[in-house]
């Protein structure tokens, strides 16, 4: 049974920085695409990073220079550490892992809010 578990969002002042984590289980970790993607209210769910093919890395626009996407095969968990936050960012942050047994699965989202 695939799970993903979102942890580490948290209210943070503009410039701040925060490490989100997705502990798995169900599934090994180092053979899929994986991503975290995030939805603001009123908006679209967008893409935030993906780690491809390995260990390639893809990012959004706007978080670019400021996302650090990664995983840890032996923890299992797939980590976003988040630096130089902007009130832009604050949104609902969603893991991802692609075509398990030919399925997406999702987390159940952890709340980003940045604001002073």
């Amino acid at each position: 049974q695939v799970q993903l578990v979102e942890s580490g969002g948290d209210l943070v002042q503009p410039g701040g920085s925060l490490r989100l984590s997705c502990a798995t289980s169900g599934f090994s970790i180092s053979m899929y695409d994986m991503g975290w993607y995030r939805q603001a209210p009123g908006k679209q769910r967008e893409l935030v990073a993906l780690i491809i093919q390995g260990t390639r890395a893809i990012y959004g626009d706007s978080v670019k220079g400021r996302f650090t996407i990664s995983r840890n095969s032996a923890a299992r968990t797939l980590s976003l550490q988040m630096n130089n936050l902007k009130r832009e960012d604050t949104a609902v942050y969603y893991c991802n892992v692609m075509g398990v047994s030919g399925t997406d699965y999702w987390g159940q989202g952890t709340q980003v809010t940045v604001s002073s």
